[in-house]
């Protein structure tokens, strides 16, 4: 089976269909996030700083950064900023910008093996992000729009992911190196949005062979209680072949939906990892908690 592998400097991430799915967290975008944005365009990334060590408790498996801020040194901002992520965790990180300049600033300073986000099935893009992902040995999120735009379509936007998995072959770059985002569309405009994106997730999965990534709360877009909706619209997904999503770790109905599923899809033995992020802890004081941090004790001799 497909398995994309990305690495930090010490900790190496499996992406795969047999694999638990990979939660690449979001959090640390200024897009949207006016104090955020304005504090790293001035150097303070005080907030960068807690929303990692958040994230990271939280349980996400790599983590998003963005440092999109209009009238900013985008790739300064980016390179220190991954500087500053990986002094902070040995989680792999997902490097996203729409700059070229950034995303090469960015892949200059990471140490390890780097997802690159994003390319699309534009040719002019398709010319200046490939050779900078063979150059640099990442991987890259490919997302299923060209010049056209973004097809409502989901045999369109098949098509374009295949164009991306083809041109990308053709600088050397393999397929599992190829982590397809097949657009979700938010089901509240269009009707159909669940039917289509699990068809083409499954078809991805089934003829491409590539491993897939999207932005989990696009699909719930417009409607109360995202969340509930997210969770399901995760859960499902997965099973058709979703390998990992850009989503908020923090949000615990999600985050459940994605453990529940892993252990659903027999990729959590003995429930192990549910467990460790569910159970409840001991009272204070309880014989059973007083007997737990006994043997961790000895344990620590």
């Amino acid at each position: 089976m497909t398995e994309t592998i990305i690495s930090s400097a010490s900790k190496e991430v499996i992406i795969g269909f047999d694999k638990p799915f990979c939660i690449i967290g979001e959090r640390i975008n200024p897009t949207g996030r006016k104090l955020l944005a304005a504090e790293m365009a001035a150097g303070d990334f005080s907030r960068v700083e807690a929303d990692t060590l958040a994230q990271v408790a939280a349980g996400a498996t790599m983590l998003d950064v963005n440092a999109g801020i209009p009238l900013a040194d985008e790739p300064k901002i980016l390179a220190d900023t991954i500087k500053l992520v990986q002094s902070l965790t040995d989680l792999p990180i997902s490097i996203d910008s729409s700059i070229v300049a950034a995303l090469e600033s960015g892949l200059k300073v990471y140490q390890g093996k780097a997802l690159v986000n994003s390319v699309t099935g534009e040719e002019e893009r398709l010319e200046q992000v490939l050779p900078l992902i063979k150059k640099y040995g990442a991987a890259v999120v490919a997302i299923s729009n060209d010049e056209t735009g973004i097809s409502e379509d989901p045999d369109v936007r098949f098509e374009v992911a295949k164009k991306i998995v083809e041109h990308a072959a053709d600088y050397g770059i393999k397929a599992c190196d190829v982590v397809v985002d097949p657009l979700v569309m938010p089901v509240g405009a269009l009707n159909d949005a669940g039917v289509q994106i699990m068809k083409l997730i499954r078809r991805l999965r089934d003829e491409l062979k590539v491993n897939t990534t999207c932005g989990a709360s696009n699909f719930s877009f417009g409607l109360p209680n995202r969340h509930g909706l997210n969770a399901a619209f995760l859960s499902m997904a997965i099973r058709e072949g979703l390998t990992s999503a850009i989503m908020n770790p923090l949000h615990e109905p999600e985050l459940a939906a994605v453990k529940g599923a892993d252990i659903v899809m027999g990729k959590d033995p003995n429930c192990k990892t549910w467990i460790k992020k569910f159970r409840e802890p001991m009272p204070e004081g309880s014989s059973a908690a007083a007997g737990r941090e006994g043997r961790r004790r000895r344990r620590a001799r």
